[in-house]
């Protein structure tokens, strides 16, 4: 059974040049397009795309529906019936413009790999995403063991991700010299650290508490102090795995250089809440736990924008939409105050208009 199509793999290796050339995708977002191209291919059976009718895409979306995920085994989400069609909506616009397709394709053509508007917004809905509370992180860090250098990173770790909120990501590439314990700071530079979108910013220490801020002071101390190590040595190395004494492979300490991936700092937090008899909570999550901190001990438009560019975000709409959304048991208790006799009165509300009259112009001003 044919397993490519020549001419198909000599255009989608354009279309992939062209995404990570002109678009400036990253390679996750051209794999993510790889993907999808590959799983139409697997249904047409590897037809050329210049055979490409609306009738393949109306088939494919009733197939895509039926199929069941590797892992679940149950039938994809909406989200991934929406990504994947996109991807391939993305691709057949762009390939009706191709020399040797324009005569054979149509840009509509394109608007067949759609969903329903019922089915898209399923898709796109944005759901409650949990996050722990400042005691919960604050209590896992209190709980985690010191006794060992490992255990001794991951401790400072967990702290240093709740007093700067970077991402784990950047957490994995940073090294000493990007932290400036006098300042209270930490400089993310892209060059050197794997930031979103390659930002560069400066994150200050957020006032989650002295007791946190002293644990990541006594990991930096350590590594400069007793292992004498430079600036441009990992901030959290990696762990040194050889043979022990049961002559099997163990951690025996740390290695001088960095994580590959952030995925030992999710397996250090899922071990962390765990051992602290509490749900796991994946690093991203301290973000808005950060977020919601920020609501409230911010009193003017200017505390809550510093707030938010202290999260790298360059907009406060930002911070505001992806993680200060109030979670449903703070609403209902929001709501359930302003019927009893501690309502906001006349005066108060002339003042929180003044304030978001304050904010909007703010943001104007911005743009």
């Amino acid at each position: 059974m044919t397993k490519h199509n020549p001419e198909n793999e000599r255009i989608m290796r354009q279309y992939f040049a062209y995404l990570k050339e002109a678009q400036r995708y990253i390679e996750a977002s051209v794999d993510a397009a790889a993907k999808a191209l590959r799983r139409f291919e697997e249904y047409t059976r590897y037809r050329g795309f210049k055979a490409f009718h609306s009738e393949q895409a109306v088939a494919f979306k009733r197939y895509l529906a039926e199929q069941t995920g590797q892992r679940s085994e149950e039938k994809l989400s909406k989200a991934t019936l929406h990504a994947t069609l996109r991807q391939l909506r993305a691709f057949f616009f762009w390939l009706a413009g191709q020399p040797g397709y324009r005569a054979r394709l149509q840009y509509s053509d394109a608007d067949y790999f759609n969903l329903s508007e019922k089915d898209t917004r399923i898709a796109t809905a944005k759901r409650e995403q949990k996050s722990p509370t400042l005691e919960q992180v604050k209590y896992v860090i209190q709980s985690m063991p010191s006794n060992t250098v490992i255990e001794r990173r991951n401790r400072a770790l967990m702290a240093f991700t709740l007093l700067t909120g970077a991402r784990d990501s950047a957490i994995a590439s940073l090294k000493l010299k990007h932290v400036d314990l006098q300042e209270g700071c930490v400089y993310q530079d892209a060059r050197e650290v794997k930031t979103k979108f390659s930002k560069t910013f400066t994150s200050y220490f957020l006032p989650v508490g002295d007791e946190t801020r002293q644990v990541v002071e006594e990991w930096v101390q350590f590594l400069r102090e007793d292992k004498l190590w430079g600036n441009d040595d990992p901030l959290f190395p990696a762990t040194y795995i050889a043979v022990g004494a049961s002559q099997q492979f163990e951690a025996t300490g740390l290695e001088r250089k960095h994580w590959s991936t952030a995925g030992p700092i999710r397996k250090i937090f899922r071990e962390a809440f765990e051992g602290a008899g509490l749900l796991y909570f994946h690093p991203h999550s301290l973000r808005k736990t950060l977020a919601r901190l920020g609501e409230q001990v911010c009193r003017t438009p200017e505390d809550f924008k510093a707030w938010s560019q202290n999260l790298g975000h360059e907009q406060v709409l930002t911070t505001l939409t992806s993680y200060g959304a109030v979670q449903t048991d703070r609403q209902g208790e929001i709501i359930r105050k302003l019927g009893t006799s501690e309502q906001t009165g006349p005066d108060d509300i002339d003042a929180v208009l003044k304030r978001l009259r304050a904010a909007s112009l703010s943001l104007s001003v911005e743009r």
